[in-house]
């Protein structure tokens, strides 16, 4: 089945209003805005470097670390008194939790991306995960040849003499 393409620029954007809408009110610890923000911050990155495989799988990995630490933000912080709170404190709760389960979306969307830009996740025998990069199109300038200690003369041509 084939997914529409999706605008790493729009999931960005909705996310960074989400996050600035869950930060407006004091129920949110200063560690819930660093961290999304950051994350946010690697999103920038993998839309400026539109070929990095390594700066969408950084947005990803981030987007997949804030899923666990805004679930603990949220069962920490959430404020008891339900019916005392304000309508301002209600709002940005309700857009924390839009933004925690619109998460899981954009990571799948964020999967497809890193695939398209050419890496793949493979598991070995034992289970574990390993990030492959395809570097077939690309030629490694790492290791060249090492030149000769001693040149072929021979096969050299005398340069042209001049009269």
């Amino acid at each position: 089945m084939e997914l529409p393409a999706v605008n790493l620029k729009a999931i960005v954007l909705i996310h960074w209003l989400l996050t600035t809408w869950g930060c407006m009110m004091p129920w949110a610890p200063i560690s819930y805005s660093w961290g999304n923000f950051t994350i946010l911050a690697l999103g920038v990155w993998a839309v400026a470097q539109r070929d990095s495989v390594d700066a969408i799988l950084m947005f990803l990995t981030g987007l997949l670390l804030t899923i666990v630490t805004d679930i603990i933000h949220l069962g920490l912080f959430y404020p008891h008194d339900v019916e005392v709170m304000g309508d301002t404190v209600r709002f940005s709760v309700g857009m924390a939790i839009f933004s925690l389960l619109l998460k899981p979306v954009s990571c799948f969307l964020a999967y497809q991306m890193y695939r398209e830009r050419g890496g793949e996740y493979t598991f070995n025998i034992a289970g574990v995960l390993s990030v492959r990069q395809d570097r077939s199109a690309y030629q490694t300038i790492d290791t060249p040849d090492p030149p000769s200690p001693y040149p072929d003369v021979a096969s050299k041509a005398p340069p042209p003499r001049l009269y």
